[in-house]
């Protein structure tokens, strides 16, 4: 059954002198919050290591943010800024950041009354001849509601990755009210990012750098890594009086064969590293209930944990997707999740979350309160009166579930 939940009932007063508008010098300086058993206690992020329960797996998200935004001038001299969200042609993202002259995205479009059709050149300011040489172009291929597809090409056979680095800018949050700058392209980006497809950075991460991640393997933690590409969806309000209004889009995953077979065989606490890392977890239970019931695995729809009971365990799930892996000589799971996790959700494989501190209204402050058994407020009252810093390049917090 779809919950029926006030979308109201999650707003708190969030002033903007709170919302850290660029990072701190360091990253692991950052102040960090625990939450476990209702109790509340502070921390600096460079002593997460000593939470981390001893022989637990850690899961952390290794999708890499590209530079996503273009910015183009019609010949009139209106400025139309484009946002590549996902792959059209090709539609993997490995093939489209390896072609070599042309090629087609989703997009979100800005300032789209002013372009009905015809090509784009690529505003160039300053007569950077890199830039120049590339002679990126955009011609509107279709729209649909917010969306469109459209198609960029270039000169001089440069693959995409590389014209996107030339000329594109870091897609930060609408919420820091300003341009994208240098310290971004470093900083919002996590030290162990790897592959390319994110326009949103999986900010749970930004923190870490080689002194916590070494210890807390140190202290025999399992350190895993899944893939799922943060969609423009993240940055999108909710602006339906009820969560069953709002849709939320597909975003896709992968997940190494490896880590389903260690969660399926074992009772050891998962701890996910941002919420990108707790919806990939938690759709793969679906993705087993669909081998169980229909011998493949299929996306997870954004209401299917809510649709009915399900008699699976998490072990029998897991294991009914290694099984179709082992049947079609799979090494990963790629597929793709439009889960929302909201209060109701029964969570079936992540005991412990590390986290920023999210929007009032959003769908992220709704997984938060899942988590915490509807126990958010307390922690943002907390967070808020003691001087937290919010958002993408805000504090941290790491939050025990109540079993």
């Amino acid at each position: 059954m779809i919950p029926e939940i006030r979308i109201s009932d999650y707003d708190y007063c969030l002033p903007d002198d709170r919302i850290a508008k660029y990072p701190l010098p360091q990253r692991d300086s950052s102040k960090l919050l625990e939450y476990a058993e209702g109790c509340l206690k502070e921390f600096v992020f460079r002593d997460i290591p000593e939470l981390i329960p001893q022989g637990s797996i850690m899961v952390f998200n290794d999708t890499k943010v590209v530079p996503a935004r273009l910015h183009f001038q019609r010949e009139t001299g209106a400025h139309i800024e484009i946002f590549c969200l996902e792959p059209v042609m090709p539609a993997e993202y490995s093939r489209i950041f390896s072609t070599t002259d042309r090629c087609r995205w989703k997009c979100i479009i800005g300032n789209v009354k002013k372009w009905k059709s015809g090509l784009l050149h690529l505003y160039n300011p300053g007569s950077d001849p890199s830039v120049a040489a590339l002679d990126l172009k955009a011609e509107l291929v279709y729209r649909d509601n917010e969306v469109s597809v459209v198609e960029l090409s270039w000169q001089g056979a440069q693959p995409f990755s590389k014209v996107l680095e030339i000329c594109g800018t870091v897609p930060i949050p609408p919420y820091l009210n300003r341009e994208s700058e240098a310290v971004d392209s470093e900083r919002y980006q996590t030290l162990y990012a790897r592959y390319r497809g994110s326009v949103a950075a999986p900010t749970a991460g930004l923190h870490f750098t080689g002194l916590e991640l070494d210890a807390i393997k140190a202290k025999g933690v399992d350190m895993e890594t899944v893939c799922l590409h943060v969609g423009a969806g993240t940055f999108l309000p909710v602006k339906s009086d009820l969560i069953s209004g709002h849709r939320m889009h597909r975003e896709p995953f992968v997940v190494k064969k490896s880590l389903i077979e260690a969660l399926a065989s074992t009772d050891r606490q998962v701890v996910a590293v941002g919420t990108t890392s707790v919806r990939t977890l938690e759709s793969l239970y679906y993705a087993g209930v669909s081998c169980l019931e229909n011998g493949h695995p299929e996306d997870t729809g954004q209401w299917t944990p809510y649709e009915r009971e399900y008699p699976y365990s998490t072990g029998e799930a897991l294991g009914a997707l290694v099984s179709y892996l082992d049947a079609n000589g799979l090494d990963e799971l790629s597929m793709g999740t439009r889960i929302i996790i909201v209060p109701g959700f029964r969570f079936r494989i992540v005991d412990i979350l590390v986290t920023n501190f999210h929007q009032p209204e959003s769908t992220l402050l709704l997984l938060i309160s899942a988590f915490t058994d509807g126990d958010w407020r307390t922690i943002y009252d907390y967070a808020l009166s003691h001087g937290f810093r919010f958002l993408s390049y805000g504090d941290s917090s790491i939050l025990f579930r109540k079993h």
